[in-house]
């Protein structure tokens, strides 16, 4: 029974099929055939991003520098580019117009200034270490003749190895021809520096009360107690005969020239023997002086 069933009912599905085939409408169709063209067309061209973000280069030109540049022209810069802080309001307008004052009044005076005139109850100058009243004034001009005058032949010595020199209590003449007796000293800057064979210490010429020059003078040292003592004076003696070269006294002994035409004229070389060891050596000795102790004049 079922089998005769589907038999019959195959040739009914098979009609039915073929009609509905055959009534499809024609608007399908054309929906099925655009959708498929649309789905099949070429895709068109996409301007690239670069094109449409970026424009055209433009020719590059450098800048140009000003004609001079230096660190104070970048602090003006700057100094033009910040506003400038604001000033105070002064509280008296006369103290606001005043000009400023550079406060020179009320400095201290300069340490060892020279007073004006002469004061006895100011307080004394510590010469050890002070330059009061150095280079103030000129001497007047009959001491500087004094000073100055050209030394005498007969007052030159001359020592074994050939260096001319002026006696020391000559120069203490000349000072006291110049300035008086008191009227100069010499002032110890320091103390007296005593080594294995020699001393030494500093001294400050000091003239009616200011500072002329200082030096340090030398002696040698030969031990003992009394010879410090003896050699303190000499030290003190060298120092004075070389601060006064800065007061023109006997420069003459230090020009070369002088000193070749004084020992050409007036001394000589002589043979002397050692009166203790009996050693012969050449010494130079003024035309006028014989050699002295401890050497005697070898006979030719």
């Amino acid at each position: 029974m079922p089998a005769l069933v589907v038999r019959s009912l195959r040739p009914a599905a098979r009609r039915l099929t073929t009609s509905l085939s055959a009534s499809t409408p024609a608007s399908v169709s054309a929906t099925r055939s655009a959708s498929t063209t649309t789905m099949r067309a070429p895709a068109q061209p996409v301007a690239s991003k670069s094109a449409t973000t970026k424009a055209a280069p433009r020719p590059y030109v450098r800048a140009a520098k000003p004609a001079t540049y230096s660190a104070r022209s970048k602090t003006a810069a700057a100094a033009a580019a910040s506003p400038a802080p604001p000033k105070a309001q002064a509280a008296d307008p006369e103290a606001a117009t005043a000009p400023s004052s550079t406060a020179a009044e009320d400095l201290p005076p300069l340490p060892d200034a020279p007073p004006a005139t002469y004061n006895p109850d100011a307080p004394p100058v510590d010469w050890s270490s002070s330059f009061h009243g150095l280079s103030t004034t000129a001497f007047s001009p009959e001491t500087a003749r004094i000073l100055m005058a050209p030394i005498e032949p007969d007052d030159i010595e001359m020592k074994p190895d050939g260096i001319i020199y002026l006696p020391e209590i000559k120069y203490r003449r000349i000072l006291n021809l110049a300035f008086g007796p008191g009227g100069w000293g010499l002032a110890p800057r320091g103390e007296l520096a005593v080594g294995d064979k020699i001393v030494s210490r500093e001294y400050a010429l000091v003239v009616g009360g200011r500072f002329v020059g200082q030096a340090r003078g030398e002696c040698g040292y030969f031990g003992g107690d009394d010879g410090v003592t003896t050699a303190g004076e000499g030290c003190k003696s060298n120092a004075l005969m070389r601060c006064c070269k800065d007061l023109g006294i006997a420069s003459e002994l230090w020009d070369p020239r002088f000193i070749r035409r004084f020992k050409e004229k007036y001394c000589r070389e002589v043979w002397v023997e050692h009166v203790a060891t009996k050693k012969r050596r050449q010494i130079w000795v003024r035309n006028d002086c014989p050699p002295v102790y401890p050497y005697t004049l070898v006979k030719k």
